[in-house]
């Protein structure tokens, strides 16, 4: 049954590498139905996945997703779901559409790091039905949400901006960087941070004062060096790798901070993840060298598992400290992931018109006729 439906529609969705992309497939489904229960055929969904450059001033480059329309022969919509975190004005973005180029893009951290399917559906959807208006009573009123707000009031043709919450955009895009930068997989790159820090924290196993020292401190006063160990740890590593970015330009400062704290983020997060498995193997050692009735002449009361988790916990902080001095920090590698892969589009984008460059001057320089 097809009466009332826009016939037919062609979109690409281009993805960054990483976790765009595997949003991209987790809906690419979802989003065929959608569009084939919205326009009659022919539908065609073409899924890309290809890494979207920077310009110098941090704007997105739109030439590739124009090359890549022409790969497809002009689809009505191309999606750029990008990795990119968008700000205009100072205010996060989530969605852009240029009408003169048909393409839409589309800012994966600013949807957060937990964004649902059916957020990114509808905002895929709202994208594509902006562009390719269809008509009334096509069954569009389900990809309606309340804060779907674009900026165009409803113009057709008109160039659309959608933002973020004012209240909760900032921390919902640092958090979405955070998700992007994967620190699941960074976290095993502190493996040499981790081996330095159990050979020192294994010393709190042997060593009596480290005992008598976690009985006898306060649990708040436990924790807060355990913070102080983490954050020291958290320090080293992006003042020894350079991982605080500074603006080049007054206009990019708001991004640049939202780049440095998901640095800071992802790093804290792998840093207590480290710390946490400290404590673990240090505990489990612990319980099966140290004897209670040992360490009842030392800390003269009856041990408890609780003793043992302090003591755990204190040496634990102790060696994060070393760890931190100690490790090996796999400088090029992470830089680029711990920084969301901004510096490697840029490093890209500026080898190749440098490339580009020397390339004319050379051809120029063989074109001159000898004196």
């Amino acid at each position: 049954m097809t009466d009332g439906l826009t016939r037919g529609v062609r979109v690409l969705l281009v993805s960054d590498p990483g976790l765009p992309t595997r949003r991209a497939r987790s809906i690419e489904d979802e989003l065929q139905e959608h569009l084939n229960e919205v326009f009659s055929p022919p539908v065609e969904l073409h899924t890309r996945t290809s890494m979207l450059r920077l310009r110098p001033d941090n704007s997105l480059d739109l030439s590739d997703a124009v090359q890549l329309a022409e790969e497809y022969e002009r689809p009505d919509v191309v999606l750029l779901l990008t990795e990119i975190p968008r700000l205009t004005d100072g205010r996060p973005l989530i969605a852009e559409i240029f009408p003169d180029e048909q393409v839409a893009v589309i800012s994966c951290p600013t949807l957060g790091a937990f964004a649902s399917r059916q957020r990114i559906l509808d905002t895929l959807m709202d994208c594509i039905l902006k562009m390719k208006p269809v008509n009334e009573g096509s069954g569009t009123s389900q990809f309606g949400r309340s804060w779907l707000h674009w900026s165009d009031a409803g113009e057709a043709g008109a160039h659309s901006t959608l933002y973020a919450s004012p209240a909760v955009g900032g921390v919902r895009t640092v958090l979405g960087m955070v998700a992007g930068n994967e620190p699941r997989k960074t976290a095993p790159r502190l493996s040499s941070a981790l081996a330095a820090a159990s050979a020192t924290g294994a010393f709190g196993i042997f060593y009596s004062s480290i005992w008598a020292m976690s009985t006898y401190l306060s649990m708040p006063r436990l924790v807060g060096i355990g913070a102080l160990a983490i954050g020291a740890m958290v320090l080293w590593l992006i003042v020894s790798n350079g991982l605080w970015d500074s603006p080049r330009r007054s206009g990019l400062a708001r991004v640049v901070l939202l780049y440095n704290l998901s640095t800071v983020g992802t790093l804290l997060l792998c840093v207590v993840a480290l710390y946490l498995a400290l404590v673990l193997l240090i505990l489990a050692g612990g319980l099966i060298a140290i004897s209670p009735d040992y360490m009842a002449t030392i800390i003269r009361e009856s041990p408890t598992f609780g003793n043992y988790l302090d003591i755990a916990w204190l040496s634990a902080a102790i060696g994060v400290v070393a760890g931190a001095l100690g490790s090996s920090f796999d400088h090029e590698t992470n830089l680029r992931t711990l920084t969301h892969g901004q510096r490697e589009r840029q490093r890209r984008y500026t080898e190749e018109k440098e490339r580009d460059s020397r390339s004319v001057e050379s051809s120029g320089s063989h074109d001159r006729p000898s004196t």
